[in-house]
């Protein structure tokens, strides 16, 4: 297995420095379409590769594919060493079926939203402990249970998350911290101090 010779060549200078700890992000989106699916789908591809070729994770994102983007990460991920599925929001079926592969799942900020987390907050709950994170997706998604609702995404923020998501998980905000924490720590290889979170309900 070996990826594009350029494509490798344009991200090499990256690829040695030890900030650098994962691929992305990177994916599918067919609501925009910035680009055509079929070139989206070829980049996707080749950033897989790479990942798989230099024994790196992927950050990974979808949206409004279909099974596409799930039938090319089917098909590469048994060579990745491992990945998050960013901004989470999907159902059940779709939680389980990244779960399978062995996927991370990140929760931001829309699961503070009252009409189109809905869903979300129902489905978090079957998230195991071990496969668990949050984060912001700054600048976008803050949190709409804060009030006035910031205009702008901060990392601030990321306490009303973890908040939200711990009441739908009946756990501790202290605990969702900490679950959070140690699987970044796990999934990107690093070691970091722990959570300065001083919420105890």
């Amino acid at each position: 297995r070996s990826v594009n010779a350029g494509f490798t060549k344009k991200f090499a200078p990256y690829l040695a420095r030890p900030e650098f700890r994962a691929i992305g992000e990177t994916g599918l989106d067919y609501n925009r379409n910035y680009s055509p699916p079929s070139k989206q789908e070829k980049v996707f591809e080749e950033q897989l590769e790479l990942a798989a070729e230099i024994g790196l994770p992927v950050f990974l994102h979808e949206r409004d594919t279909g099974r596409r983007f799930y039938e090319i990460l089917r098909a590469e991920f048994s060579h990745i060493v491992g990945g998050v599925l960013h901004c989470f929001t999907g159902d059940s079926s779709a939680l389980h079926s990244y779960l399978d592969l062995g996927l991370y799942i990140g929760i931001t900020g829309w699961i503070c939203d009252p009409k189109r987390g809905a869903l979300l907050r129902n489905t978090v709950r079957q998230i195991p402990d071990d496969r668990l994170l949050v984060e912001t997706d700054a600048p976008f998604l803050p949190p709409k249970t804060l009030k006035p609702v910031p205009r702008r995404n901060e990392p601030v923020w990321l306490v009303e998350v973890v908040r939200t998501l711990a009441a739908c998980r009946q756990q501790k905000p202290s605990v969702v911290a900490t679950l959070s924490h140690d699987n970044a720590e796990r999934l990107f290889a690093f070691k970091t101090a722990q959570p300065a979170c001083s919420m105890s309900s």
